[in-house]
């Protein structure tokens, strides 16, 4: 029990990815796929919730709001009030909680849907991104570091991405520290293509420098 617990903090902090019957170190571990979106949902929970009382602030009644897949969006639409907003997400978990608000109204975005990412992407959801007018996008991404850029695990996902940022007047990216220098094999966005970082306090130096030099806000 006692060594179930340390593997359990240490995953929680980022230091190791837990296998059948082990753990490998999380910088030797490599990142070229997609983390469970069932593991993710339990990790860096305070992070998460802290990041998403911040993007709160953004929000706007009476506007398309695009939220992107992933379990810091999850904790975002959960803080949300129920108000006049307009929501386009290609996360299901994200449309049930936000249909369960009596004066919002929800677009589910169809496609294929990742098994690890529940987010779906594809032909037909490009199709209708590029449809469709988004005042602001909230993002997520998988990884970042100043070489790459943010980076998710899935090609598909990593167009929709783009889309998207191209479409949204306003752009602001979620990113707990724990997604600082990690990669995944995908860019689909650069600091200088956002308009607004919201991270926790963990947020290293580096990173928010670069930021302020991209005249990005970092909330």
């Amino acid at each position: 029990m006692t060594l179930r617990r340390d593997m359990a903090f240490l995953e929680e902090k980022g230091q190791i990815i837990r296998t059948r019957g082990g753990a490998v170190a999380a910088s030797r571990a490599g990142v070229n796929s997609e983390d469970l979106y069932s593991r993710r949902a339990v990790l860096h929970t305070r992070e998460k919730q802290e990041i998403a009382s911040k993007a709160l602030r953004l929000a706007q009644p009476s506007c398309a709001m695009f939220l992107d897949s992933g379990s810091t969006m999850l904790q975002f639409i959960k803080a949300l009030p129920d108000d006049n907003y307009y929501i386009i997400t290609t996360d299901p978990n994200i449309a049930l909680e936000a249909v369960h608000k009596s004066k919002t109204t929800v677009t589910l975005v169809g496609g294929n849907l990742n098994r690890n990412t529940l987010s779906a992407s594809g032909v037909h959801s490009m199709d209708f991104v590029n449809s469709v007018n988004i005042d602001i996008a909230f993002m997520s991404a998988s990884g970042f570091n100043a070489q790459t850029g943010f980076t998710s695990g899935a090609f598909s996902e990593c167009e929709l991405k783009s889309a998207v940022m191209e479409k949204a007047r306003t752009r602001v990216m979620l990113l707990d520290s724990s997604k600082v220098q990690k990669r995944m094999p995908f860019t689909f966005a650069r600091m200088s293509d956002i308009d607004v970082l919201i991270s926790d306090d963990g947020l290293d130096k580096e990173t928010r420098k670069l930021a302020e030099n991209e005249n990005v806000k970092v909330i």
